[in-house]
């Protein structure tokens, strides 16, 4: 039967053991996959630890790990067009991703073109479109500055690339030990921590046009003051906008990422990183039988860009 990494309760590292499943069938509105490539984010084990999203149902245990994958469509469910067995594809799972067979929503679906490798496609449904959601929604001009907390993880990374392609100057915060990677994407990278503002106002003395926060917490507290509250409280677009931390951006004045959750956004990302504008930095790459230690390199928080899963091919 196929291998399968769950959780079979709410908690820590504990929790996780493999398993074998069956292969999924695809009801309305699903696509059935072989799994090539599965992202992973920090919502993985935020989930496993027992995170409620909106939208979600409550977890039935045991529960696959994991929310985005690419792969090969062995199945297409009633209420689907557009898609057939055999498209190479992404997109976000139902029922979780680390595992041999997944299913697809339809709906949060795209093909893979050739050019794409499905580790590269397997990181954009849930943190490149994350990025591209949020610099939509904070609809900069060419020549603004924005800066983005967080820079160095998978989120942040491709973020700034889709705003440096949208003509903005990216200011980012990330720890010393990614400032070769923050600048290599054309980033000017501050590191964070006391005295941040003025190591910001250093490299952006025309000042900061928006605030992009992908960290939250005490971090986002401090770097809001590069805006005023008062120009911020409700502005349209917003100028500070998190990914990270709701509670503490709406007291800022700030709001949260719009996500769109939809195939658009997806071919819009995926062809980015065809176009050779958005380049995902895979920086490390498991096999599904070492999930376990996929899933602490990102749970510690030092992840450079993305890890991924690489499942079969």
């Amino acid at each position: 039967m196929p291998k399968a990494y769950v959780h079979t309760a709410n908690g820590g590292p504990e929790v996780e053991t493999f398993t074998d499943l069956p292969a999924p069938e695809p009801g309305p509105g699903q696509l059935a996959i072989a799994v090539r490539a599965v992202g992973v984010n920090p919502a993985d084990w935020k989930l496993r630890d027992g995170l409620s999203i909106p939208g979600l149902p409550d977890p039935v245990f045991p529960v696959v790990l994991g929310l985005e994958a690419a792969g090969v469509v062995t199945g297409v469910g009633p209420e689907v067009a557009g898609f057939a067995v055999g498209d190479e594809v992404l997109g976000i799972t139902v029922g979780g991703a680390y595992a041999e067979h997944v299913l697809l929503a339809a709906a949060l679906a795209a093909h893979k073109p050739a050019a794409v490798s499905f580790r590269d496609a397997a990181t954009l449904p849930v943190a490149a479109a994350t990025a591209y959601d949020g610099v939509q929604q904070l609809a900069l001009a060419p020549g603004a500055t924005l800066l983005i907390t967080g820079v160095g993880g998978g989120v942040g990374v491709a973020a700034a690339q889709i705003a440096r392609d949208a003509g903005l100057t990216v200011v980012g915060t990330a720890s010393a030990g990614k400032k070769d990677l923050v600048e290599s994407l054309g980033v000017a990278w501050v590191e964070p921590g006391p005295g941040v503002l003025d190591r910001v106002r250093a490299v952006a003395p025309q000042g900061v046009d928006a605030v992009y926060d992908l960290v939250g917490g005490a971090a986002l507290e401090e770097i809001a003051g590069v805006l005023t509250p008062a120009a911020t409280a409700g502005d349209v677009p917003p100028r500070l906008v998190t990914a990270a931390d709701t509670a503490t951006v709406t007291r800022l004045g700030g709001v949260a990422v719009q996500r769109a959750r939809n195939a658009d956004v997806l071919d819009a990302v995926v062809g980015l990183v065809a176009a050779g504008v958005l380049d995902p930095h895979v920086s490390d790459v498991y096999p599904l039988d070492r999930a376990d230690a996929a899933l602490r390199a990102v749970e510690t928080g030092h992840a450079r860009g993305k890890i991924v899963i690489e499942v079969g091919g």
